[in-house]
Order: C-alpha cells, then sequence, then structure tokens
C-alpha cells in the first residue's frame, strides 16, 4: 500500500501532500462512459465528507445510482449531490492509468496512478510540511473549479 505524503509533523492540511482548504475532489475517467469524472469531499478537521459527483456525462451519475439532486453548471458539467453523504477518516483506492485517478485542490493535481499496471494509495488529511502538487492537465482542469463547488 502507498500513503503518500504521509509526514506527520507540523506544516499545512493536505490530502497526500496536496494543500487542501475545505474542500477537494478525486478526479477519474470514468471506464465505462469514458467521461471525465470527479467525486467532490469537503474537508473537517482530519475528516472528508463525500458531498456531489461532478461529469461531463449525465449517464456517470445514473450509473452511481444514488439519492440526491441534479444540476448542471454553466459549463455544462453535470452535478449530483449526494442525499445522504458519506464520511471518512481515509480512503483506500485502486489506481491505474487507465482511470486515471487525480487529487484536484484549488487549480492544483496529484495523479494518484501510476505509468502502468495498478496501485493502492491509502488517501488521508495530514499536517505535512512539504506540499506536492502541479497545475492541472487535460481533462483533469476543466473539473478543478468543482472541487470548491458550494456543495
Amino acid at each position: 500500500m502507498l500513503a503518500l505524503g504521509s509526514g506527520g509533523g507540523a506544516g499545512r492540511l493536505t490530502l497526500n501532500g496536496l494543500p487542501v482548504r475545505g474542500a477537494f475532489a478525486i478526479g477519474y475517467v470514468h471506464s465505462v462512459y469514458q467521461a471525465p469524472s470527479a467525486e467532490v469531499f469537503t474537508v473537517e478537521g482530519r475528516r472528508f465528507t463525500m458531498r456531489a459527483i461532478v461529469s461531463t456525462s449525465q449517464g456517470v451519475l445514473d450509473y452511481y445510482a444514488v439519492e440526491g439532486d441534479r444540476t448542471r453548471t454553466r459549463d455544462g458539467l453535470w452535478v449530483l449531490r449526494l442525499a445522504a453523504p458519506a464520511s471518512y477518516g481515509e480512503l483506500s483506492l485502486l489506481t491505474t492509468s487507465i482511470g486515471r485517478r487525480t487529487l484536484l485542490s484549488g487549480e492544483r493535481c496529484l495523479a494518484l496512478y501510476p505509468a502502468t499496471g495498478a496501485a493502492q494509495v491509502r488517501l488521508a488529511v495530514l499536517l505535512t510540511a512539504e506540499v506536492r502538487g502541479e497545475p492541472c492537465p487535460p481533462p483533469f482542469d476543466r473539473l478543478a473549479p468543482t472541487a470548491s463547488l458550494s456543495v
């Protein structure tokens, strides 16, 4: 298992080294619809809560089969605000170069996937001295603003 940015010292509040300020998203390319999508979370202390799903495809929202309110952004993205948000202290993900799971916070991204094969990644909110991330590449540059979506 890979735990990126797992320093325990004083520093900035980060998710695996990517600075977070109240919200972040996990971006990915949906395997069935081949659509850029993101799961949007809010951060409360060291816990995070999934509040919404955002996608370029309405089919992705149908795929999840969860209750919530659907809207569209001015940019044409589909948003599903969950009726029953889910909270986590940490989250374990399987990542691949096909789905390209990427953390999004503000205009910064941190790729979680390996160049080939698969990797297990544990997400946790920590205080870290060193921060990571880079400007979001396509297709995540379009989804990055949703990380601060008013949920």
